[in-house]
C-alpha cells in the first residue's frame, strides 16, 4: 500500500510542477524554435521525458533546469532531422502574446521576429542568458557547449539583434 501512495505522490508532485510551470515552458519553447505548433510539440516531448525521469529530477531538485535542457536538445534534434528545409514559421505572438507582460504587442513581434532572423545558437545564448537569466556556466550546460562559445555566440548575437531592430533610416 505505500509503494501506491508513494507513487501517487510522485505523480501528483509531477503534476503540480506541470500546472504551475507549463505556460512559462511553453514560452521558452516558442523563444527557442519561433513557432507554436512546434513549441508545442516540443514541450510534450520535454514533459514526457520529465515523467519518465521525475523521480531522479525530483531529488535534484532541478526540474525546470532539466525540462530546458530537453527542449533544447529536442530541438536541435528536430532541427538536425529536418537537415536544414526552409520552412515558413509563423512569427506572431498568437495568443501567447496577450498574457506576456512587459513589451507592447508591437515591440515584442518585433523582437520575436528578429529573434527568428537570428542564426540559431545565437539565438539560443541570447534567450538562455538574457530572457530566462541565466549565467554563462548554466547556459554552456544546457546546450552542451564551452563557456567561451557562449559568451561569444551571446556577444554576437547582441549584436545581430541590435541591427535588426535599430530602426531603417529613411531619406
Amino acid at each position: 500500500m505505500t509503494l501506491f501512495s508513494g507513487r501517487a505522490n510522485r505523480e501528483a508532485d509531477y503534476v503540480d510542477f506541470v500546472a504551475a510551470r507549463r505556460l512559462h515552458l511553453r514560452r521558452i519553447a516558442y523563444a527557442i524554435c519561433g513557432d507554436w505548433h512546434l513549441a508545442d510539440d516540443l514541450l510534450q516531448d520535454a514533459l514526457v521525458k520529465l515523467y519518465v525521469a521525475w523521480p531522479r529530477v525530483r531529488r535534484d531538485e532541478q526540474p525546470e533546469a532539466y525540462v530546458r535542457q530537453i527542449l533544447v536538445r529536442v530541438n536541435i534534434d528536430e532541427h538536425r532531422r529536418r537537415m536544414r528545409r526552409p520552412q515558413t514559421v509563423e512569427l506572431t505572438g498568437g495568443d501567447e502574446a496577450a498574457q506576456r507582460p512587459g513589451l507592447p504587442a508591437e515591440e515584442r513581434s518585433a523582437l520575436f521576429d528578429a529573434l527568428q532572423q537570428m542564426p540559431e545558437m545565437q539565438r539560443k545564448t541570447v534567450v538562455l542568458r538574457h530572457w530566462l537569466g541565466l549565467s554563462v556556466t548554466e547556459t554552456a550546460h544546457e546546450l552542451g557547449i564551452g563557456e567561451g562559445t557562449v559568451k561569444s555566440h551571446t556577444s554576437r548575437g547582441l549584436d545581430t539583434l541590435r541591427a535588426l531592430l535599430a530602426p531603417a533610416d529613411v531619406d
